[in-house]
């Protein structure tokens, strides 16, 4: 961090703007910054938009988390519960199967197909994990390369059940507080709409956005164009009518910014309790179906002793 504030002391004190300091390093300030920056310094109102930046990055950084939130949780949950059944089959069922051999009996069909799958663990395990790696890098590199790909899970899972609400609602918040923040910084409408369609966080709204950016410049109301592209719900619409009208848009943007911020809040929280039951029956086939068919030559063998 010290090296960054170092890099851009020396940026200014060569002559350089603030905003043209910035943008020597990408990798730290995005164009979104960049262009607040600018817009800032044009306007004579560095100081005051540096804190409105502070506010939004803050606020975006918080709706982040709570997505993260949402996702976490069930990922941990089956990454552990994969593991406990990597576990059961390399260590735990082979112990089974010895004693079994000793039954002198036709195993259940359960038990066969658990101790058959142990077999070929034991012996091919790295084939699982070379696989499991493979697809998983390869949907990653096709994710970042393929914009029809990206396009088509976006698509996907916007239209998702319950993680289709939440993934709407946390693009409109991200839209609303960014273009808030860009108007009250004075950036034209028009010029905007790049780094507001950018900070969407989904390609389906980019695209949407985008089409609002060109309707914009030709003239065409903002609260119009969003109605076209029948994305964004009549509330967020109708109160950005009532911004046009009373000349106070940053303020209503960010007043929905703040509804749907609340909403991805609740919806985490809905998300997180609607999971907690279907995780819990998972693991209760899953680790519960290879323990009961472990116990099932017993039961069996008791059932025939009595």
């Amino acid at each position: 961090m010290q090296d960054l504030i170092m890099g851009i002391k020396a940026e200014v004190e060569g002559g350089s703007s603030f905003s043209q300091a910035l943008k020597k390093f990408p990798d730290h300030f995005d164009d979104l910054f960049v262009n607040l920056v600018e817009a800032g310094e044009q306007s004579g109102s560095l100081e005051a938009l540096l804190e409105k930046i502070a506010t939004y990055k803050e606020k975006t950084e918080q709706l982040k988390a709570k997505i993260k939130k949402a996702l976490v949780y069930p990922i941990s949950v089956l990454i552990v519960a994969f593991v406990v059944t990597l576990i059961l089959l390399l260590f735990v069922v082979p112990q089974f199967e010895a004693m079994f051999k000793n039954f002198g009996s036709d195993l259940p069909a359960l038990t066969k197909m658990v101790v058959n799958l142990s077999v070929w663990m034991q012996a091919k395990w790295y084939i699982l994990v070379l696989g499991f790696i493979a697809i998983f890098s390869s949907i990653r590199h096709i994710y970042k390369k393929s914009e029809k790909v990206r396009d088509y899970m976006d698509k996907v899972i916007l239209k998702a059940p319950v993680m289709g609400d939440l993934a709407n609602k946390s693009a409109i918040a991200r839209f609303s507080r960014t273009l808030s923040t860009m108007f009250a910084a004075g950036v034209p409408l028009v010029e905007a709409m790049d780094s507001v369609a950018g900070a969407s966080g989904n390609s389906v709204y980019k695209r949407a956005i985008l089409q609002v950016r060109d309707e914009a410049a030709a003239g065409e109301q903002l609260q119009a164009a969003l109605r076209r592209t029948n994305l964004f719900p009549n509330m967020v619409v109708q109160m950005i009518a009532i911004g046009e009208e009373s000349g106070s848009i940053d303020a209503m943007l960010a007043k929905v910014a703040d509804i749907y911020e609340e909403e991805v809040d609740n919806a985490v929280d809905a998300l997180t309790s609607l999971m907690e039951p279907i995780i819990m029956c998972f693991l209760a086939v899953v680790v519960g179906g290879l323990v009961v068919a472990m116990y099932l030559p017993i039961f069996k063998m008791g059932d025939a002793i009595g």
